[in-house]
């Protein structure tokens, strides 16, 4: 009679008397262990990690990353008009994974970075436009903001901070932040103060620009692992920033009346532009030049290496009723979720969403403006409804007048 044959684990040859769970294969009598499957399966999670941290496709194939209209379609969950701008980041994005995957060729053809600049008023989506970027990449990102950082040797933060914090965020992997993406928000607090000399020097205008220069053209940094005067003994890293990109974003405060002037300056006598005439004042941010930037402070070497220029429009009323209750975390969502946990189906009234536009649109402060109105709106409510026990609650036009006026009314008795 012949012996029967014993399964084993193909991989590691344990059998059942050995005290392995084998799963069998149905093609044949082959089988392997769950030991081996949940190791195989901790092998491909680890290097998908991997290949996520390193900002390259898990098979570095250009099919893999996401075509600027799917980037531009993700932006749209997200933030409300702004489609130029949008589309600018898009390609720039894409373009960036381009630039990592570029294949080694004798052409001498080497694909240069584009750095942007993002041109808007407060409130429009800048700093949201660059934190949904970031939900999405397969690269480092980082957002820093220019308006603590000084010229080397002041109190402040060094421009290298800049590094510092892409360090962090790739874990100190200096492979996987040389190829990460850098949101420099608050660029326009760094312009030159005057154009007149002063015996003080411009350590946190035109010195920190000054600084700036060599991390967007691309060199080799030397980078403070830790920050840098706290710790002055620690080791530098060297990390070089040719494959970095960079986005600064600024409000630019009255960047529309140098636009304007430009605008307007060649017309003299009667031969007067009937295209210029037309302009709204409104519409002249989409208009910005680089000798707007100038003119506002930024010195030309810094609007060089920054050669895409994109801008942000204000939110009209109806753009400011879509941010309250369109994207996935729109602010009134996130007041239902809120009240949710409490087990209350909390409603906003159509006309009441309406009043809170108008406020924002009287405050001149866009989007941000919003949720310290819903804030001031809903304070009391939040502080009653979970003690009351009810199950649903409504805002309605008349309450979100009553609150916003009594919160005007104790501002002005204080």
């Amino acid at each position: 009679m012949p012996r029967k044959k014993t399964i084993s684990c193909i991989f590691c040859g344990r059998t059942v008397d050995q005290g392995a769970q084998l799963v069998p294969s149905p093609a044949g009598d082959a089988a392997v262990c769950i030991d081996c499957v949940e190791a195989i399966h901790g092998m491909i999670e680890g290097n998908e990690a991997d290949a996520r941290a390193t900002g390259r496709p898990m098979d570095g194939n250009i099919a893999d990353v996401p075509k600027p209209k799917e980037i531009k379609d993700f932006l749209d969950r997200y933030v409300i008009g702004q489609d130029e701008a949008k589309r600018y980041l898009a390609v720039a994005v894409y373009n960036h994974y381009k630039r990592l995957l570029q294949p080694e060729t004798d052409d001498d053809v080497d694909i240069e970075k584009s750095n942007i600049i993002l041109v808007g008023p407060t409130g429009t989506g800048k700093t949201l436009l660059a934190k949904t970027i970031a939900r999405l990449l397969d690269v480092p990102f980082t957002i820093v903001d220019a308006t603590v950082l000084t010229q080397a040797g002041y109190v402040g933060e060094d421009i290298e901070s800049l590094l510092t914090r892409l360090l962090q965020a790739a874990d100190y992997d200096v492979d996987k932040a040389q190829r990460g993406i850098v949101f420099i928000d608050e660029i326009d607090k760094i312009g030159r103060k005057g154009d007149n000399p002063s015996i003080t020097r411009d350590v946190s205008g035109e010195g920190v620009q000054q600084g700036l220069l060599k991390l967007l053209e691309g060199s080799v940094v030397l980078v403070p692992p830790q920050g840098g005067r706290k710790h002055p003994e620690q080791k530098m890293i060297a990390v070089d920033t040719k494959n970095i990109l960079f986005i600064c974003g600024g409000a630019f405060e009255g960047i529309e009346q140098k636009v304007a002037h430009r605008l307007n300056s060649r017309v003299v006598g009667y031969a007067t532009d009937n295209k210029v005439r037309r302009i709204r004042p409104e519409d002249f941010i989409k208009y910005v030049a680089p000798q707007d930037l100038k003119s506002y402070g930024l010195i030309p070497e810094i609007i060089g290496r920054l050669p895409v220029i994109t801008h942000l429009e204000a939110l009209d009323r109806d753009a400011l009723l879509r941010v309250l209750t369109e994207p996935r975390n729109a602010i009134t969502r996130q007041y239902e979720k809120l009240f949710a946990m409490d087990g209350v189906a909390l409603t906003f009234a159509p006309d009441c969403l309406e009043y809170i536009v108008d406020k924002a649109v009287e405050f001149k402060l866009g989007a941000r403006g919003l949720r310290s109105i819903v804030e001031t709106i809903m304070v009391d409510a939040m502080f009653e409804v979970p003690s009351k026990g009810e199950k649903e609650y409504t805002v309605t036009r008349e309450y979100a007048r009553e609150r916003v006026e009594a919160a005007h009314l104790e501002a002005a008795s204080v």
